[in-house]
């Protein structure tokens, strides 16, 4: 009998494990199908304290006549082509080369072969795909003051997305929340850092997963 235990174990756990697979359709199945989220007003398990609601800052096209467009323009340029290639020695010079970590590295890796994520029809399309680039829209309460010492910075980041489909302004994201890259979106995003300090232009690309 002791001799059988051990067999008997083994096919216990076998039998778990073909279930969970069984349970999860998209692992079964191999498609993209996101889960089920939870049934609003679920109960959650463990009670959590309502946190205030901030009002995330809405996206704006960088205006046609801003300076940086092109410095955004021509990084953009650059970004694609090295994201499509898959090639890491390609892209990650882009991302911060030595500055960027291991695990990020791995996480961008994987967020670009991933045949589910937003990136894989934008990596896919055979032809141009769709691009917009994105700023933040500075609250009504800045004075022409703020908005002028904001202007003469030597820095500034954009949002650049693209779209492998035919949309319009809806196809896209209202706030950097939606800019997440999450599986359905419809387009794909990257966060770029441009500096122009002491008169030397330099950027880095982020490219997350949120």
């Amino acid at each position: 009998m002791a001799a059988t235990l051990p067999v008997m174990r083994a096919f216990l756990i076998s039998s778990a494990l073909v279930a969970a697979f069984a349970a999860t359709p998209a692992l079964a199945a191999g498609d993209c199908t996101p889960e089920p989220l939870p049934p609003a007003g679920a109960v959650p398990l463990v009670a959590i304290e309502p946190e205030a609601a901030a009002t995330p800052s809405p996206l704006a096209p960088i205006a046609a006549d801003s300076p940086w467009r092109a410095r955004f323009e021509a990084a953009a340029d650059a970004l694609l082509p090295a994201l499509r290639s898959g090639d890491a020695a390609r892209w990650q010079p882009l991302l911060g080369g030595r500055w960027l970590s291991e695990g990020d590295r791995r996480d961008v890796a994987a967020l670009l072969r991933d045949r589910c994520a937003a990136f894989a029809p934008v990596l896919a399309a055979p032809g141009p795909v769709e691009r917009r680039i994105f700023g933040w829209s500075l609250p009504a309460s800045y004075s022409a003051a703020d908005r002028a010492e904001i202007a003469a910075r030597p820095e500034a980041e954009a949002l650049v997305c693209w779209s492998a489909g035919q949309g319009g302004d809806s196809a896209w994201p209202k706030t950097a929340a939606e800019a997440d890259n999450a599986a359905g979106r419809s387009y794909a995003c990257a966060r770029i850092a441009y500096s122009m300090r002491d008169g030397v232009p330099g950027w880095r690309a982020f490219v997350e997963r949120g």
